[in-house]
């Protein structure tokens, strides 16, 4: 009998990826919900024809997608999941043994996502890692209402353990995709700072890529991942440069206008 989990993922033109995913989790939740906000490739189509409940809700930041996403789930526990990500088969049964006597001794779990490069099917030696909460009792916990940023905020008091088995991040298609997701990306974490009145130092014009890339390629481990490593360091710098290149411009363009 499969633990009393609800799995919820928020997806936009997910065709290409959303099934393995889905694959991977059915033997380990009694429901998937997956809300879409707009795909034209089919996404919401594959998720119904692999036992996916199916919700529209037109985008409205990453925290408040993902609060809307848990609100539709029936069960207790709740486990997010993006659509790139996939839980192994040692996590899957690591789940499955902590409900077998009813609930488990903690209130959330923290899981440790491992970045894998396209074309791989593992994780190469040394792999990129986070750990982030995934599993949860939802009264217990709620998303940050963040517009760029998706993290679980736990109660006071919670109690919190971290499972041993990992989830793999497909998360990079291609170089050119990555680009193209980073450049929308990084005008939504400008509005998100300008509402908050961020300002950075006029130093993180010049600082920003070298300290990036360096903080990918040695700091993530990108430079054992051999020339495509590489490149996918290149491409951290260049994500965290444009973030400030646009802080700067929308600053730049604020004070001209105060000029006038």
């Amino acid at each position: 009998m499969a633990p009393p989990i609800s799995i919820f993922i928020v997806t936009l033109n997910e065709a290409d990826r959303i099934g393995r995913t889905i694959r991977a989790v059915k033997d380990i939740c009694t429901e998937i919900v997956v809300v879409d906000c707009g795909s034209n490739d089919g996404t919401p189509q594959l998720a119904r024809s692999l036992g996916a409940r199916v919700i529209h809700n037109e985008w409205p930041g990453y925290g408040a997608q993902k609060n809307f996403a848990e609100a539709q789930c029936r069960n207790d526990w709740v486990f997010n999941l993006d659509a790139d990500e996939v839980v192994t088969p040692e996590l899957s049964n690591e789940i499955r043994a902590i409900f077998e006597n009813g609930d488990p001794h903690s209130d959330a779990y923290t899981v440790r996502i491992i970045e894998v490069y396209p074309g791989d099917d593992r994780p190469r030696a040394l792999a990129y890692s986070l750990s982030r909460v995934r599993l949860y009792k939802r009264e217990k916990g709620e998303f940050s209402l963040s517009p760029v940023h998706d993290v679980v905020e736990l109660q006071p008091g919670v109690s919190q353990a971290q499972l041993k088995h990992c989830i793999y991040h497909y998360s990079l298609r291609s170089i050119g995709r990555e680009i193209s997701k980073f450049n929308s990306y990084t005008d939504a974490q400008v509005a998100d700072m300008e509402r908050r009145s961020v300002k950075f130092s006029i130093l993180r014009i010049y600082l920003e890529f070298p300290l990036a890339f360096l903080k990918a390629f040695i700091g993530r481990k990108h430079f054992i991942g051999g020339h495509y490593g590489f490149l996918v360091a290149m491409n951290y710098a260049i994500f965290r440069h444009l973030r400030v290149a646009k802080h700067y411009e929308t600053r730049r363009a604020a004070l001209l206008e105060q000029r006038k």
